[in-house]
């Protein structure tokens, strides 16, 4: 299931402040601020990739229902 309209355009809105308070950070707070605020930034940006590659794997798992392994046979 992607990601809704309002979900993406308040994930665009969170990284734009994060960002913004990044740059205010890197000037006048400790570093172990910027360390959290970055990580966080990464946190919220890797929401997207990774609802995109679960419904990747959604795809493949509806389209062979049948049990069958989507990238072939393994001889283990």
């Amino acid at each position: 299931m992607a990601l809704s309209k309002t979900v993406i355009d308040s994930l665009d809105d969170a990284k734009a402040a994060l960002r913004n308070a990044l740059a205010y950070a890197a000037r006048n707070e400790r570093p172990m601020v910027c360390e959290s605020i970055a990580k966080i930034l990464f946190t919220v940006e890797s929401i997207e990739s990774s609802e995109c590659i679960m419904d990747t794997l959604d795809n493949l798992k509806s389209k062979n229902g049948d049990g069958e392994n989507p990238f072939g046979k393994f001889d283990f």
